[in-house]
């Protein structure tokens, strides 16, 4: 990616996450970046949208496509600060995002190689590059601040 590296757009990442967390979501940030520049953002909206299927990566890669104008993100790379599960690598693999960078890995629903090993595979032809581990304490630390300030409060 041009100019910004990999950790700086992570930073993006995160304050998408920050503001999932204060929203009362699980805390994932995501962006797209294409040409160098951030074209799509997004924080999971699960429990604000009532829709299972809102998970950052959905939202940035929606987002991302209508700022380009096109479902196709043909070279763009989608930084997001979990590891992304199966429903997301679908959409990454069918929008053409040519990599993705996570931070924290997800052991029990990541497709990128923890729980699945979907990332390595070729799809209508295309290929991704995935790079994994990037901030991965930061991008840790956020989602285990979120869990147990929610187990504490379900002991309240």
């Amino acid at each position: 990616m041009e100019g910004k590296s990999d950790a700086e757009w992570m930073h993006e990442a995160l304050k998408e996450a920050r503001t999932a967390f204060e929203a009362g979501e699980v805390p994932v940030g995501a962006v797209v970046v294409a040409g160098g520049r951030l074209v799509g953002r997004g924080g999971n909206r699960i429990e604000g949208l009532k829709d299972a299927t809102a998970h950052a990566e959905i939202i940035a890669i929606g987002a991302a496509s209508e700022a380009v104008g096109d479902w196709r993100l043909d070279g763009a790379t989608l930084v997001v600060t979990v590891e992304p599960c199966m429903m997301c690598l679908g959409a990454i693999f069918l929008s053409r995002i040519a990599r993705v960078v996570f931070g924290a890995y997800d052991r029990r629903a990541g497709a990128c190689g923890s729980a699945i090993g979907l990332g390595a595979m070729k799809y209508m032809g295309r290929d991704i590059v995935v790079q994994g581990g990037v901030l991965d304490a930061e991008c840790q630390g956020l989602l285990l601040e979120f869990f147990s300030k929610l187990r504490q409060s379900d002991r309240v």
